[in-house]
């Protein structure tokens, strides 16, 4: 979902005692695609708690076996990694109107599940391509008038009061198929989860309120 070069005040961990991290691949998910292969996972099938916190961990644990790194997690923490300010160092991410993250492919449906320290530096010269934000062709942003409490008015986010909608009788829909601001974004309409999708993240951003 992008990479970017590390510097000194990353305070990155070793892959290794005196082998420094010198590139950072954050891997996620996009799209509706990931969703079938979660579900079929054992991780979600076992009946235990943080099946995709799970599911992470052990997919991201391989794939840092294989290529010789170490896998960083968002759920590390505290202090937790800032995968935010990562993302948007890889310049393919902005800051939306609603303070979410939209990417230059995956817009708004993506999420990040780890972060790849790698050894290798990249194979040419690395020049952090700076892709604009899809918002900035989107006069009309429907996205800020579509939150049925008015949570990202302002300029802000009022955790509280979507907090407070979604758990009520009246936010059975942000429940069921996920946030109606988000939902309202004109870019990269393809890739807007299923309801079922939508409906586990809101769960789990319920949850951990």
């Amino acid at each position: 979902m992008g990479e970017f070069l590390p510097d000194e005040g990353d305070r990155l961990p070793d892959i290794a005692p005196g082998n420094s991290a010198r590139r950072i691949v954050l891997a996620g998910n996009a799209g509706p695609e990931f969703w079938p292969v979660f579900v079929s996972s054992p991780e979600n099938r076992d009946g235990r708690p943080d099946p995709l916190d799970r599911w992470s961990r052990r997919v991201g644990a391989a794939c840092a076996k294989e290529l010789g790194g170490r896998v960083v997690f968002p759920f590390d923490g505290p202090p937790f990694p800032p995968f935010l300010a990562w993302a948007a160092r890889t310049g393919r991410v902005h800051v939306s109107p609603i303070s979410m993250a939209i990417h230059a492919d995956f817009g708004l449906w993506h999420a990040y599940r780890f972060a790849l320290l790698l050894p290798d530096p990249p194979t040419r010269k690395y020049i952090p391509k700076v892709i604009l934000s899809p918002c900035s062709d989107c006069p009309d942003q429907p996205c800020l008038s579509a939150c049925p409490v008015e949570a990202f008015d302002a300029g802000r986010y009022d955790v509280n009061a979507c907090v407070d909608h979604v758990r009520s009788p009246v936010g059975t829909a942000c429940r069921s198929a996920g946030c109606a601001a988000r939902r309202a974004c004109p870019f990269q309409k393809e890739r807007v989860y299923e309801p079922i999708q939508a409906s586990f993240h809101m769960n789990a951003f319920l949850r951990s309120r």
